[in-house]
């Protein structure tokens, strides 16, 4: 093409927002920046709508990845549509909500931590542990949000397996600039969560009132055990990690007389302890 053509065809470049610079001299010419912002789209009320639909599931996070960008993306969305569908996102609020309890406790690494995992970059964190304060080096595999809390699933390289470090309690972090690729993506991780069997299993058994029903349906991890006998009566049969008893216990005693362990002891024993530690 001539020179006169390649002129016209950056000049249209640069009136569809590709941002352009020339770099003069012998082996100089026109570039485009890194940054480079997208054409112009054309988008149909139902696609605007399942754009702000989509912002709307995070709207009680306390801590967002893109929050700046997410309501940059809102007024510039909502400058060019029409009236009449303006009317309709300004409603959208007030009958459609992703509910979550709204946690006070902020995230401040979620942004690097997604961007470690895009590049598989090994971060350095400092996290808060039940007992103390850790140092440790990880390989996150992504974050995932969770009844109002962001987690982050990850390689603990000083023991070789998947450790699941909840945002809010990571204290420091550094991205080391190492790379370790964690070897399965998010998608796996979370679906082997649903489905793989118990490493060290025991059995547990409790039978439930209506109300033990309707609270122990309500946790993902508990619904798919919960058994119905009738109405008003029903049980869990199931098989958890033994690692998983305090939690379990801990569980089942705020559930008060709606549910009664009838095994495995270590639970029962463990309900009995807190129990009696409550009354002292």
């Amino acid at each position: 093409i001539s020179i006169r053509t390649a002129h016209r065809y950056l000049m249209e470049l640069s009136e569809m927002g590709v941002p352009l610079y020339t770099e003069p001299g012998r082996n100089g010419g026109y570039r485009i920046l890194d940054n480079a912002v997208l054409p112009p789209i054309f988008f149909n009320e139902n696609e605007v709508f399942s754009i702000f639909f989509a912002f709307q599931s995070l709207k009680y996070y306390k801590s967002l990845p893109f929050e700046f960008d997410m309501k940059s993306v809102s007024r510039k969305l909502y400058a060019y549509l029409p009236p009449d569908t303006q009317n309709k996102i300004e409603n959208l609020d007030s009958v459609l909500s992703f509910w979550n309890k709204k946690r006070g406790v902020p995230s401040p690494f979620l942004k690097e931590i997604i961007e470690a995992a895009l590049e598989n970059s090994i971060l350095a964190i400092q996290y808060q542990s039940k007992h103390k304060n850790t140092n440790r080096e990880v390989s996150p595999i992504g974050v995932y949000a969770y009844d109002g809390f962001w987690y982050m699933p990850a390689i603990d390289l000083s023991r070789d397996e998947i450790r699941v470090f909840r945002l809010d309690r990571i204290l420091e972090l550094k991205n080391t600039k190492k790379k370790h690729s964690p070897g399965i993506n998010l998608d796996s991780w979370l679906e082997n969560q649903t489905t793989q069997e118990p490493e060290d299993p025991i059995h547990l058994y409790a039978e439930l009132t209506r109300e033990g029903m309707r609270k122990c349906i309500s946790q993902p991890w508990l619904e798919p055990h919960v058994k119905v006998t009738d109405e008003d009566h029903g049980y869990v049969d199931m098989h958890i990690n033994k690692n998983e008893i305090e939690f379990v216990s801990a569980f089942f005693l705020q559930l008060g007389t709606h549910a009664k362990v009838i095994q495995p002891r270590e639970v029962i024993d463990k309900i009995c302890k807190q129990l009696h530690a409550t009354i002292r």
